[in-house]
C-alpha cells in the first residue's frame, strides 16, 4: 500500500492540543505523557452515509495504527453544484487504487460486496470478516478499528440479532440494522513493529516509566526494602489501588447481549 506524495485535505484536518495527562486543574491524572511531535486530527467517516467513491489515495494518520485512503464522492447533487467531496475511511487491506466503494443502507438479495463496502449486517454471510462495526445503529463503527483487527459472523439468532466475535474474544449480539465494512483493517504487521530506541517514544507521546519497586516508600507502595520486593501484597498503583487482573465491569450490571467472554470461549 504506497501512500500518495499529496498533502492532506484541509478541511478535513483540525488542530489536536496534547495535555500530557493533566485534567482541567493542571494535575496529572495519566502519567507517562508528555512531549510529542505536533499532529494534526484527521476526521475520520465513522457512518458512511454517501453512497458510493472512488479511492484516490492512501494516507498515514499519525493519529491512529491503521492506514487511511481518500474518497472522492460524486452524485447528481454534486454535479448540479460544480463541487467535489472528500472523505477519509479506514483503508482494509486488499482495498486497490481507484477502486470503487459502495453503502447499502437498506437490506438486499444477491448482493455482492467487495472489500471496503459498507452495508447493514443482514446483507452480509456468515462467516464474513468486518471491522468498522456499529454497535447501534446510526451511531458509526466502535468495534474493530486499529490495525489489523476484524469482527466475524457465526450465526444469525434471529430476525433482530447476529452472533458476533470481537476482536477481544467476546462474542456478542448485534443489531441487523447495524452497519459494517468488509475486510480486515490494513497494517497488520503494526504490533510487530519496534522502536528501537527510547527517542522514538518520546517522539509519539509517551514519557519514561519507573517501576514501583525502585522507588522510596514515600514516592511509592512498592518502594524502599533491602532488593526488590512489593512486600507481599499484590500489585498496586502509585494511589494504592489495586491494578493487574482487576475486573473492569461491574458483575451486577450484566448486559444480556454479551454472549461469552473470551475466558469463558477459552475454556
Amino acid at each position: 500500500m504506497k501512500f500518495s506524495k499529496y498533502k492532506p485535505s484541509q478541511k478535513k484536518l483540525s488542530p489536536l492540543k496534547h495535555f500530557a495527562g493533566r485534567n482541567n486543574l493542571g494535575r496529572i491524572t495519566v502519567r507517562h505523557q508528555g512531549g510529542g511531535h505536533k499532529q494534526k486530527y484527521r476526521h475520520i467517516d465513522w457512518i458512511r452515509s454517501n453512497s458510493s467513491g472512488i479511492v484516490t489515495n492512501f494516507e498515514y494518520d499519525p493519529n491512529r495504527s491503521a492506514y487511511i485512503a481518500k474518497i472522492y464522492h460524486s452524485s447528481i447533487e454534486n454535479n448540479l453544484n460544480s463541487e467535489k467531496t472528500f472523505s477519509y475511511i479506514l483503508a482494509p487491506k486488499g482495498l486497490n487504487l481507484f477502486a470503487k466503494v459502495i453503502s447499502v443502507k437498506d437490506k438486499t438479495k444477491n448482493m455482492l460486496f467487495h472489500v471496503g463496502d459498507t452495508s447493514i449486517l443482514a446483507n452480509f454471510e456468515v462467516g464474513d470478516f468486518l471491522h468498522n462495526v456499529e454497535n447501534v445503529p446510526g451511531m458509526g463503527g466502535l468495534f474493530a478499528r486499529s490495525a489489523g483487527t476484524f469482527c466475524q459472523i457465526l450465526q444469525t439468532t434471529s430476525s433482530k440479532y447476529l452472533r458476533l466475535r470481537l476482536p477481544s474474544g467476546d462474542q456478542r449480539l448485534i443489531s441487523l440494522k447495524a452497519k459494517g465494512t468488509l475486510g480486515i483493517v490494513s497494517n497488520e504487521k503494526h504490533i510487530l513493529k519496534n522502536l528501537e530506541k527510547a527517542g522514538r517514544s518520546r517522539w509519539l507521546n509517551k514519557r519514561p516509566a519507573v517501576r514501583g519497586v525502585t522507588m522510596n516508600p514515600v514516592d511509592h507502595p512498592h518502594g524502599g526494602g533491602q532488593g526488590k520486593t512489593k512486600g507481599g501484597r499484590p500489585s498496586v498503583t502509585p494511589k494504592a489501588w489495586p491494578t493487574k487482573g482487576q475486573p473492569t465491569r461491574n458483575p451486577r450490571k450484566r448486559n444480556f447481549l454479551i454472549l461469552k467472554t473470551k475466558k469463558q470461549s477459552n475454556n
